[in-house]
């Protein structure tokens, strides 16, 4: 299943496919799964997303991409802590459904594909930033946060990185569409079974 799954993920035409049509896609499955949301699921959904929210933003604006090695704020506990963060933030739409299966299917497909992902990106990182980089790989884990490294700045926060990265847009979406979903959950969905 592993090579499949790698194969799938590691197609460029699959990859390109999914980047450009990330946010019609998340549109529509949003549009599809409206109508089964269960509202006592809203707080719960809302706070994981936004852990998970709150773990990407911070890695924005600590990540100034492939030009220093960055070792600072998150990436000093894992090596890979905005997909960790990205892992939350539709975990928790998912939640609203209410279905334990789903979210273990859903934990399930994104562990094969930010495998595949992060695969990728070593690889690519590896000449860029040669021993220092396979220095940090062998001390710091690839998906599973542990303690800091001794020496590194995990209080990070640079205010040019947030913006360079586009984390104030990507923050401000998540919160549109859990405004539309609570929107939906508490008004729209009720209505709509009534």
């Amino acid at each position: 299943m592993k090579q499949t799954s790698d194969g799938l993920f590691q197609h460029p035409g699959l990859r390109r496919f999914l980047i450009k049509a990330r946010l019609p896609l998340f549109i529509v499955v949003l549009l599809l799964v409206a109508p089964f949301v269960r509202r006592e699921w809203l707080l719960a959904g809302f706070v994981v997303s936004m852990v998970g929210e709150f773990i990407q933003i911070w890695c924005f604006a600590s990540l100034d991409k492939n030009a220093t090695l960055t070792i600072r704020g998150p990436y000093t506990m894992v090596r890979n802590p905005m997909y960790l963060g990205r892992f939350f933030i539709p975990l928790g739409f998912l939640m609203l459904l209410g279905q334990w299966w789903l979210l273990l299917a859903y934990a399930v497909i994104y562990w094969l594909y930010m495998d595949a992902r992060v695969q990728r990106e070593e690889a690519h990182l590896k000449p860029i930033f040669g021993a220092p980089y396979e220095a940090y790989c062998a001390q710091v884990r690839r998906f599973v946060p542990g303690w800091p490294l001794r020496g590194t700045p995990v209080a990070y926060w640079n205010w040019t990185l947030f913006s360079q990265n586009n984390a104030g847009r990507n923050l401000v979406a998540t919160l549109i569409a859990w405004a539309l979903m609570a929107a939906w959950t508490l008004w729209g969905a009720p209505a709509l079974r009534g």
